[in-house]
Order: C-alpha cells, then sequence, then structure tokens
C-alpha cells in the first residue's frame, strides 16, 4: 500500500483508531516554518530546530513515541505551505513518503523498535494534482 493516503472524508480515519495521529492544520501550516512550529508541537519532537535534514533524522528515529504506528494528518490541504513555492511542498511530500517507506525495510534485528507510519491527507484537488504531477504514490480511501 502507497504511505500517502487521501481521504475521502473524516469517516476514514476510523481505519487509523489504533494509530498516534498527529494532525497538521494546513490554514496553521501555510510557510514551511509554520510546518515546521505545527509538526514540533503534534509529534513532540525533541531538540528540534526548524531544519529539512533534522526533521528527516528525527523522523527516521521516532524513539520517545511508544506506539508502532503513527499517522500523519494534513488538513485544509488548499492553505498547506500554500505561501511558499511548490518545490517546497513536493520536497517536503517526498521526504515523508521516503521516511515512511524507509522504515517497512527496517530490519527486525535493529535495535530501534519498528515503526509503521502513513501520511494522511484531507481530499483535496489541489493534493491529487500535486501528487499525480509529481507521479508520487498515494491511495484514495
Amino acid at each position: 500500500m502507497a504511505n500517502i493516503i487521501l481521504l475521502s472524508s473524516e469517516q476514514g480515519l476510523t481505519n487509523f483508531k489504533n494509530y498516534k495521529l498527529a494532525q497538521i492544520d494546513g490554514t496553521k501550516a501555510q510557510t514551511l516554518s509554520d510546518f515546521y512550529n505545527e509538526i514540533e508541537k503534534a509529534l513532540n519532537l525533541p531538540d528540534f530546530e526548524p531544519d529539512m535534514d533534522l526533521l528527516d533524522g528525527l523522523l527516521n528515529d521516532l524513539s520517545w513515541i511508544k506506539q508502532a504506528n503513527i499517522a500523519l494528518y494534513i488538513t485544509h490541504f488548499d492553505a498547506f505551505l500554500a505561501r511558499e513555492k511548490e518545490k517546497k511542498m513536493v520536497e517536503l511530500l517526498s521526504l515523508l513518503d521516503a521516511t515512511a517507506e524507509d522504515w517497512k525495510w527496517l530490519d527486525d534485528d535493529d535495535d530501534i523498535p519498528k515503526k509503521n507510519i502513513k501520511i494522511l491527507i484531507q481530499h483535496s484537488e489541489r493534493a491529487t494534482a500535486i501528487l499525480e504531477k509529481e507521479e508520487i504514490a498515494f491511495v484514495t480511501m
């Protein structure tokens, strides 16, 4: 299954009731700086400084989160990073997708407890258009 899931309705969230749900409101994350603030709160990121490389490192750790299943849920996608160049959003979505994929390939004998990460996006035409244009795999529920 794809790591990015477009939810047609809020009802789709019931499929993720056993996940730690970290919600990002797109209206509060219109810039990358805003997004960093929101994801820091949503995932309780330790020692976080607003930086894409540091975010990548923390998302590949997640040792402070006890749950094995984690869902990052982006609502109001039409406003999400709307004040940034589309290239920044694509870079971020690609990073989130790659991180979720990397967790699938973690060896069971590694010292890090394995995580299952999904990127949920409240359905929007903008999200569909960007994901299709950039050929980032997604499914719709």
